[in-house]
């Protein structure tokens, strides 16, 4: 393994053991994440680069989203993922915290191998000024709840 790719390991187990500390949303959101973005890695690459790479941005995806967004911003994310017109951008402000959210679903699909509804989408988000844009996934769970898959 090069020292490269120890880069996102180390990432990923520092965020992890700091939020075994004192758990947070942050630390929850990336515990979570890496553990989904670790599965899927390894369903995509079937290596152990492409696990870790996974890990790693599972860590980050799941940090921003369990870390930022409280439970306003989730309810408007379900939304654009529930009814949100393809292509089309969704924006909102969080009346408490301030942070915006711009958010683009793409068209749904049938995920091939659980057969769950699911939908990419854009999020691109100012939080302290800072702007930031990810890619995610978000599939259907069997209470019919959109759920962040990486």
């Amino acid at each position: 393994m090069k020292c490269t790719a120890l880069i996102p390991v180390l990432l990923v187990l520092s965020i992890l053991l700091s939020s075994c500390a004192q758990p947070t949303k942050g630390g929850i959101g990336a515990a979570g994440g890496a553990a989904g973005g670790a599965l899927i890695g390894q369903a995509i690459g079937h290596n152990t680069e492409a696990t870790l790479i996974g890990a790693a941005v599972g860590t980050m995806l799941g940090y921003m989203i369990g870390n930022e967004m409280d439970k306003y911003d989730r309810e408007q994310l379900n939304h654009v993922y529930e009814r949100g017109v393809s292509g089309q951008s969704n924006a909102w402000r969080n009346p408490d915290s301030g942070n915006q959210y711009q958010v683009t679903p793409q068209p749904a699909y049938s995920n091939p191998s659980t057969n769950q509804p699911c939908r990419q989408a854009e999020i691109q988000s100012v939080i302290d000024g800072k702007v930031e844009t990810v890619y995610s996934t978000a599939c259907r769970d069997r209470n019919g709840r959109w759920q962040l898959q990486k």
